[in-house]
């Protein structure tokens, strides 16, 4: 049986017509280099006007709005046990002690690993024939995919519990990279940011943590059949090296609200093999197996693999996250020749809360996203107000705009 919704109607805003208008030539492809900007016509940000002492605070005052009020989360109910094998449930951060990773709920063997700070980092998806395979996606903990300015879709991939040899091609950061780093108290990787989207992120509070390009880690892969920046790689163990170096490979302080796992899954799901997500110029699916009840990704139909291993990109929950999406006006992220802006880039509001849709062993749940504060994660909720938990390992959360009408289709 299928349940099959109304695709490709998107809302008609102006600024979102501006977007379809830029990219309706073909095939997306990376924007060129920013010419010049006159800075002065644009309007500044927030954060961009002040002092270093003050920005920490402002960062979070600025891009925090208060969030819409509601109930506090009612008593999780209690997490069906499995006959065979004790049911692993970690919902409060007791339950997680030092053994659990707290971005997939993983028992480690050697705890030193979570005693390091995570790295976020910025990787391309498009143009396909450039940018895939990309390097590092089955060993991250969590990867967001997004849209950008120009409709195709980015990763930023979080790497806590255990790094990759490699990750990339690394690209340039987008304003949703000023909240992720935050939520998991991350170091940030990409080859840069342009210019707006800079002062947003150098006058945040991990702004200390953002690794340039010329810190250790950082390499070029040489090869002459691509553009050069799609060559631009990174060895975390490197980039480690250079956080020692300035005092901020240190654990991460999760002191905001956590994410909740457990290895057998809620009651309440529906079955879902099948997951087609329509990003417009993207289209993704997940294909279930339940026999490693993990889920396989394909992109524009075609298995997709990662770099490192040439093995399918397969994960254990994904995770579809509806949060509103609106352009910046005061930054520009692609100019004509005449000065004038032809991309406005997309701000990804990823706080108070929002509709989410869980997939996991093979199962559909409805619930609620919520980020109340700067230094909390996303944290799911089922439509009782209890924790709607993920199952035990890594995570793919496929942000989608509130203006797409429909675009996920299940097929049990």
């Amino acid at each position: 049986m299928k349940t099959k919704s109304l695709r490709h109607l998107f809302v008609g805003l102006l600024a979102v017509s501006l977007l379809l208008t830029a990219c309706s030539g073909g095939e997306p492809s990376e924007p060129p280099p920013l010419p010049t900007l006159d800075v002065a016509s644009l309007a500044p940000t927030a954060v961009a006007t002040l002092p270093p002492s003050e920005a920490a605070t402002a960062t979070a005052t600025a891009t925090l709005p208060p969030p819409p009020t509601v109930a506090a989360p009612a008593t999780a109910t209690p997490v069906p046990t499995a006959t065979a094998n004790p049911a692993i449930s970690l919902l409060t951060a007791e339950d997680f002690g030092d053994k659990y990773n707290p971005l997939t709920g993983e028992e480690v063997e050697d705890t030193a690993v979570l005693q390091r700070r995570p790295i976020a980092f910025k990787v391309p998806n498009a143009p396909p024939r450039s940018v895939r395979p990309q390097s590092g996606l089955n060993q991250a903990d969590i990867i967001y995919e997004h849209i950008t300015e120009a409709l195709v879709t980015r990763f930023t991939v979080i790497v806590y519990g255990q790094d990759p040899e490699t990750v990339g091609p690394l690209r340039s950061a987008r304003l949703i990279d000023a909240e992720l780093p935050a939520m998991y108290d991350a170091a940030l990787a990409s080859s840069g940011a342009g210019i707006g989207v800079s002062r947003k992120l150098f006058g945040s509070d991990f702004a200390r943590r953002i690794l340039r390009t010329t810190a250790e880690g950082y390499y070029r892969t040489g090869d002459t059949t691509k553009a050069l920046e799609h060559t631009l790689y990174a060895r975390p163990d490197g980039l480690r090296e250079a956080l020692a170096e300035i005092d901020e490979n240190n654990p991460p302080n999760f002191t905001g609200q956590r994410m909740t796992f457990t290895s057998v899954p809620p009651a309440g799901g529906t079955p879902a093999s099948t997951i087609e997500i329509n990003y417009r110029e993207e289209t993704v699916t997940w294909e279930y197996n339940p026999e490693t009840n993990f889920y396989y990704r394909l992109a524009d139909g075609e298995p997709h693999l990662d770099g490192n291993t040439d093995e399918q990109v397969r994960t254990r929950n994904v995770v579809v996250v509806f949060a509103n999406h609106q352009n910046d006006v005061s930054i520009c992220e692609q100019v004509n020749a005449a000065g004038e802006c032809l991309l406005l880039s997309v701000e990804i509001q990823l706080w108070g809360q929002g509709r989410a849709i869980i997939f996991r062993d093979g199962q559909q749940f409805d619930g609620t996203w919520k980020r109340e504060g700067r230094y909390d994660m996303l944290t799911f909720y089922d439509q009782n107000g209890n924790p709607l938990p993920l199952q035990i390992g890594n995570s793919w959360m496929q942000v989608m705009s509130i203006y797409y009408n429909n675009p996920v289709e299940v097929t049990e």
